[in-house]
Parts: C-alpha cells; sequence; structure tokens
C-alpha cells in the first residue's frame, strides 16, 4: 500500500520537488481516514489543522450561506483539501462529505512541524507549494466572481 501512497504524493504539485525520503517519512506518519459514502470528513467551523489527500473515492466541499447548501467543487484521487486551515490555523470553511466510500491521507501540522526541526529546506519547499496551491485556487476563485459580476453588470 505504501508505494501507491508514495505514487500519489510524487504526482501532486503540492509535493513537487519534494525528496522520496521526506514524502516515505511524512507517509510514516500519517494516518488514513476512510469515511463512508455520506460521511464527512470535516464539517465547516471544525478546529482541525490537516490536509487530507485522497487515496481513494470522491468527495464534495460544500459551503453554507444564509442558511443553504452550496457544492463548492467535486474532488477524487490525488486531489486535496484543508490546505486553508493548515497555513492559516482557523476553523474549516467548508464541509467535505464523501460521495462514495473514500479513504484520504491525513498530514498534521504537527507532523509538518517535526519535518521543520529535521529537514528545513523541504519543509520550506511544501509550504512554498501549498502557498502555490491556494494562489490557484483564490486566481480561478477570483476570474470566476469577475465574470459573474461582468455578466451581471456590476462592474462598469
Amino acid at each position: 500500500m505504501l508505494p501507491d501512497k508514495l505514487r500519489i504524493l510524487q504526482e501532486m504539485p503540492i509535493f513537487g520537488g519534494v525528496s522520496e525520503a521526506t514524502l516515505n517519512s511524512i507517509l510514516d506518519k500519517a494516518k488514513s481516514v476512510e469515511v463512508i459514502k455520506g460521511g464527512y470528513f470535516f464539517r465547516e467551523g471544525d478546529l482541525d489543522n490537516s490536509i487530507y489527500i485522497i487515496e481513494q473515492g470522491e468527495v464534495a466541499v460544500y459551503r453554507y450561506w444564509n442558511g443553504n447548501c452550496y457544492k463548492l467543487r467535486e474532488l477524487r484521487e490525488g486531489d486535496c483539501f484543508g490546505e486553508m486551515a493548515l497555513m492559516d490555523c482557523k476553523p474549516r470553511s467548508a464541509e467535505v462529505v464523501a460521495l462514495v466510500d473514500s479513504s484520504a491521507i491525513q498530514v498534521t501540522a504537527a507532523q509538518l512541524a517535526e519535518l521543520y526541526n529535521t529537514d528545513s529546506d523541504q519543509y520550506t519547499l511544501i509550504y512554498m507549494n501549498l502557498g502555490r496551491e491556494v494562489c490557484r485556487r483564490l486566481r480561478e476563485a477570483d476570474s470566476r466572481l469577475f465574470v459573474q459580476e461582468v455578466e451581471s453588470g456590476e462592474l462598469t
């Protein structure tokens, strides 16, 4: 099973350039979290500073606003979620539900802090990659918002 997990991490942008030894060290300490269809990895507002990497299955990310629930996106093997709370140590801004029986690799901020103590260069690389991923998602959201405002006539 470890080779499959290693392959998943190696193919992810957030672990780009990270050594195989570091990835194996992360995997040695990481938990595999299994959630049945309809179950939650976490809920909006939860305090949890872990990132999750989907090993198998599919999940949906939901957010509540004015009493309504909105689906933000669907994710599958090799995608990650939870990076915002990992980086900013704030409560979860959305919730993640398993669309089918799913499992994910859970990497905590504490595990990454251990990496900082043993290999600060690898730690820095991971956080730099995480920052790029968050920026990519922000750029995507900004683009959608821009199009929506242009189409609605809000921008002049």
